[in-house]
C-alpha cells in the first residue's frame, strides 16, 4: 500500500506543470499560445460557416419559390383577365343572354370563336377557352363536349356557380365531358373558371372555362434548380399535385406539416434520406411551391470549406508542434546543460566552466555561474584558513584557562594564608581579587545571571577603592526583579575601568559612580553614570562612530600603533550585537565636565542563550 501511494504521489507530482521539466513547460506553452488559438479559430468559422451558408441557402431558396410563386400569379392573372375581356364582347353576351337564335346565329359563334382564338394566339399557353351558357350551350375554339352530358351539371360549372363571378382556380380538372382537339388528358392542363353572373338580379348566367397547359407553369418549375439534386413541387390549397418532377417526394408529404404558416423550413426524414423542405403558399392561387433538397447535396459546399479549414488546422499544427519543439529545444537545452554544471559542483567539482558563446540570459546565467565557481573556491580557500586559525585560537583559549585556574588557586591560598597571619586588608584584596577571576571564569559560560555579574563589578570596585580609597564612591540601585535575568559576561567591569581611568580620575576631588539596573517592558536597561571629566562634542561625536561598527573599528586599531583605543567598550558593543543584533548594545552621552553617561539595552533572558556562548571567541578572533 505504501510503495502504491508513493508511486501515485511521484506521478502526480510529476503532473504538475511546475514539477515537469522546463522543455516540456515550454512546450505546452507554445502549443496553447499557438496551437489551440488556431484550434478554436477553426471551429468558429466552421460553425460560422455551417450557420452562414444554411441561412444563405434558405433565404436564396425562399427567394426562389417567390420569384416562381410571381410568375404563376402573374399567369393565372393573365387567364383572370381574359375571362373579363371575353365577358365584354357584344357576341359573347348575347351567346350568355340566350340571345343566338337569330338568322345570324352561326355568324355570332364563327365570330365568338375567332374571338376567342385570339387569345389562344396571343398565349400559346392557353389550352383551350370554353363559354357555357345557363342552358347548357357552348362554344370554343379548341374544346368540345364529346358525349350529349349537361355541361351545367358538371363540377367544374358548379364550383364556379357558387363563386358568384369569383375568379376560381380548380387546378387539374379531374373527371369532366369536356376534352380539347389536342385531346390534353387531366392532368396536362390546369382549368380557371368564371361565372358570368346578372349585375342587377346576380343570376349566374354562365361560365368561362380555360384550360392553360401544365408544360407552362412545370417549365417555370423545372428551371429552378437547388444544390446539386434539388427541385421544385407545386401543390393546390388541398394539397393535390399541381406539378412535381418524377421520383419526387409529394406523395410522402402530409397536410399538416404545412398548416403552421404561409411559408416556412423544416427538415424530415422519408425513407432513407433526410430532406429538408421549404414553402411558400401563394395568396392569390392558394398554391403551395415547395423546394426539396437533400441535407447531404446542401452540405457539399460546408464540407469542402471543412475540408480547407481541417487542412489548414492541420499544416499549423504539424508547423505549430515542430516550432515548439525546436524552441523549446534551444532555450531548454543550455540551461539543461547549465543544470548538469551546477549538480557536478554541488559534488564538489570546483574546476567546470561553463563555455558557452550565448548572448541571451541563458549565457549572462552561465558566466555568473563561471564567476560564482571562482568566489566559491576563494571563500572555500578563506574558510578553510579560517577554520586552521579557528582551531589555534581555541588550542590558546584552552592554554589561557589554565593560568586564571592556577591563579585562582594560588589567590586563594593567600587568601587564607594572610588571614592566618591577621593582614585582613590583604586577605580582603586577595579574596576579591579571587573572586572577580572566579566570577570571570563561570565555568567556561559567557552568559551570567545579574547578580553575578553585580558581585563581579562589586569585587572589581573593592580592590578598586584600596588603591584610590575615599576618591572613588560607587552607588548601586539594582531591581530586585532584574537580578534573575542572564546578561553577557564582564559587561559592566570595562565599562567602570573606563569611568574610573579617564572620568574619575582625570577629576579633582572624590568620584561617584552610579550603576542602575531595570527591568523594562521589552529589554533590561543598565545604566552605568560618572561625575568625571567628560568628553567635548567632537571626541563624544568620534566614540558613536566607532560603536556603530565595534569589529572594524577593533581591528583597525589593533593594525594602528600610538592610536588611541577604546578595547573594553567596544568589546561590550560587539559582544552584545553579534549575540543578540544592532537592536540592543551600548549607547553614550557625555556633557564635558559634567560627566559620562553609559547605557546598555540587554534583552531579558531567563536561560542563557547558546549562541553567546561562542561571542568572545568571535570577538577575540
Amino acid at each position: 500500500m505504501r510503495n502504491e501511494k508513493r508511486t501515485k504521489e511521484r506521478f502526480w507530482n510529476r503532473a504538475r506543470f511546475s514539477q515537469m521539466p522546463l522543455r516540456y513547460q515550454l512546450s505546452i506553452l507554445f502549443v496553447l499560445v499557438g496551437i489551440v488559438p488556431a484550434l478554436g479559430l477553426g471551429v468558429i468559422v466552421n460553425w460560422t460557416v455551417d450557420s452562414i451558408v444554411e441561412r444563405q441557402v434558405e433565404d436564396n431558396t425562399l427567394q426562389l419559390i417567390g420569384k416562381v410563386n410571381q410568375s404563376l400569379d402573374k399567369s393565372i392573372e393573365n387567364l383572370q383577365n381574359i375571362t373579363y375581356l371575353t365577358e365584354f364582347d357584344e357576341d359573347v353576351q348575347q351567346f350568355i343572354d340566350g340571345e343566338n337564335e337569330s338568322n345570324e346565329g352561326q355568324v355570332n359563334t364563327a365570330r365568338i370563336q375567332t374571338f376567342l382564338q385570339g387569345f389562344t394566339t396571343l398565349y400559346p399557353d392557353i389550352a383551350g377557352i370554353l363559354l357555357v351558357n345557363q342552358n347548357g350551350e357552348y362554344i370554343s375554339n379548341e374544346m368540345y363536349a364529346y358525349n350529349e352530358a349537361d355541361l351545367v351539371q358538371e363540377d367544374w360549372y358548379k364550383q364556379a356557380a357558387d363563386q358568384k363571378g369569383i375568379f376560381t382556380v380548380i387546378g387539374h380538372p379531374g373527371e369532366r365531358s369536356v376534352t380539347t382537339h389536342v385531346n390534353y388528358t387531366p392532368d396536362e392542363v390546369v382549368s380557371v373558371t368564371r361565372a358570368l353572373v346578372d349585375p342587377e338580379t346576380r343570376e349566374v348566367k354562365g361560365v368561362i372555362l380555360i384550360d392553360l397547359k401544365l408544360f407552362s407553369i412545370s417549365g417555370i418549375a423545372r428551371d429552378i434548380t437547388l444544390g446539386k439534386n434539388g427541385y421544385l413541387m407545386i401543390q393546390d390549397k388541398d394539397g393535390g399535385k399541381i406539378y412535381a418532377p418524377d421520383d419526387s417526394v409529394i406523395s410522402q408529404l402530409e397536410g399538416h406539416w404545412f398548416e403552421d404558416a404561409s411559408y416556412g423550413t423544416f427538415n424530415k426524414q422519408m425513407g432513407d434520406q433526410h430532406f429538408q423542405l421549404q414553402y411558400q403558399t401563394s395568396s392569390y392561387t392558394g398554391w403551395r411551391t415547395i423546394g426539396v433538397f437533400n441535407t447531404g447535396d446542401s452540405a457539399l459546399a460546408v464540407r469542402e470549406i471543412h475540408f480547407y479549414v481541417i487542412c489548414y488546422l492541420f499544416v499549423v499544427c504539424m508547423l505549430g508542434l515542430t516550432a515548439a519543439y525546436v524552441l523549446s529545444q534551444s532555450i531548454s537545452r543550455p540551461i539543461h546543460h547549465l543544470m548538469s554544471l551546477m549538480q557536478k559542483a554541488e559534488k564538489g567539482d570546483m574546476t567546470l566552466r561553463n563555455l558557452g558563446n550565448r548572448g541571451d540570459e541563458v549565457g549572462m546565467l552561465g558566466i555568473s555561474f563561471n564567476r560564482m565557481l571562482q568566489e566559491i573556491k576563494k571563500l572555500m580557500a578563506i574558510n578553510r584558513r579560517k577554520e586552521k586559525q579557528k582551531q589555534a585560537a581555541e588550542l590558546r583559549s584552552l592554554t589561557a584557562h589554565i593560568k586564571p585556574h592556577f591563579l585562582y588557586n594560588t589567590l586563594d591560598t593567600i587568601h587564607w594564608m594572610a588571614h592566618k597571619q591577621g593582614a585582613h586588608d590583604v586577605s580582603d584584596m586577595v579574596k576579591s581579587l579571587s573572586r572577580l577571576f572566579r566570577i570571570g571564569l563561570s565555568k567556561g559560560s559567557s552568559m551570567i545571571p545579574v547578580y553575578e555579574e553585580i558581585e563581579h563589578i562589586t569585587s572589581y570596585l573593592q580592590i578598586q577603592k584600596t588603591r584610590y580609597r575615599d576618591r572613588l564612591d560607587c552607588r548601586m540601585d539594582i531591581q530586585d526583579e532584574a537580578k534573575g535575568f542572564y546578561v553577557v559576561k564582564l559587561i559592566m567591569q570595562p565599562i567602570v575601568e573606563n569611568a574610573i581611568y579617564h572620568g574619575i580620575k582625570a577629576r579633582r576631588g572624590a568620584g561617584i559612580i552610579r550603576i542602575k539596573v531595570e527591568k523594562q517592558t521589552e529589554y533590561l536597561l543598565i545604566t552605568i553614570m560618572d561625575n568625571g571629566a567628560g568628553m567635548n562634542e567632537e571626541k563624544l561625536q568620534q566614540m558613536r562612530e566607532k560603536l556603530t561598527d565595534p569589529l572594524m573599528t577593533i581591528d583597525k586599531q589593533s593594525e594602528e600603533k600610538g592610536s588611541e583605543k577604546s578595547y573594553g567598550l567596544l568589546n561590550v558593543q560587539a559582544r552584545i550585537q553579534l549575540a543578540f543584533g544592532s537592536d540592543y548594545g551600548v549607547s553614550l552621552d557625555s556633557v564635558p565636565g559634567e560627566g559620562t553617561t553609559v547605557t546598555i539595552r540587554h534583552p531579558l533572558l531567563t536561560e542563557p542563550q547558546v549562541r553567546a556562548d561562542h561571542v568572545q571567541e568571535e570577538v577575540d578572533l
